[in-house]
């Protein structure tokens, strides 16, 4: 079975998670901002043995620790999709902008796309390309546990802002609405930043795309 952790980090409190299969208690975490050490800590906490790192987009407290990590443990990095290039590019005025501790770009080892999986141990989870938040934006979707982590495409009762370089807000709630939906109101999604939700909840109450 999946199961997962999840670890806010950096001073904007971005839900970083810890996803491991529980037969080999190999793990990816997804979206290490920063705070290397709490991760590393948690990781050691639960016995697991990190594989890889997934990323949904790569503003910088989501991406900002990606580079120092895949380099002290030799991690692979998986995502986001190649639209958001630029931002991995702009890393270091990102980080100088919000007073970020110094963070570096890097290539992805594998660029991700819409329809594609990923894999850690046993458990496979699918990929779906969410654009408008950033145009690189991607979700990692395991229905085996019902859970999607949309990074900040949706909150619990908000969306992900559009005003940035490349946002599109159509397109951020087309994304929601066509790639979101369909895994189920049953589905638990986690968020970037804030408490948990689910997809049926929000279709009813959330005020940018209720009764969507």
């Amino acid at each position: 079975m999946l199961h997962y952790q999840t670890i806010p980090v950096t001073a904007f409190q971005q839900n970083c998670s810890l996803v491991w299969c529980d037969q080999t208690q190999d793990a990816a975490v997804i979206d290490p901002g920063g705070d290397l050490e709490a991760i590393q800590w948690e990781v050691e906490r639960l016995g697991l043995q990190l594989k890889a790192i997934w990323l949904t987009h790569a503003h910088i407290d989501h991406a900002g620790g990606t580079a120092d990590l895949a380099e002290q443990l030799d991690l692979p990095i998986i995502g986001p999709h190649p639209g958001d290039q630029f931002w991995i590019d702009g890393l270091p005025q990102q980080g100088a902008m919000f007073g970020f501790p110094p963070s570096r770009p890097f290539t992805p080892t594998r660029w991700l796309a819409d329809g594609d999986s990923v894999q850690i141990g046993h458990e496979t989870v699918q990929v779906r390309h969410c654009p408008g938040h950033t145009p690189g934006h991607v979700v990692f979707h395991a229905p085996q546990i019902d859970r999607c982590f949309v990074g900040d495409v949706l909150f619990a009762g908000s969306i992900g802002r559009t005003d940035f370089p490349q946002g599109n807000h159509q397109q951020l709630i087309d994304s929601i609405t066509q790639r979101l939906w369909p895994m189920g109101d049953q589905t638990v999604f986690i968020p970037g930043h804030g408490p948990e939700s689910t997809f049926g909840r929000e279709r009813k109450t959330n005020p940018y795309v209720g009764n969507t």
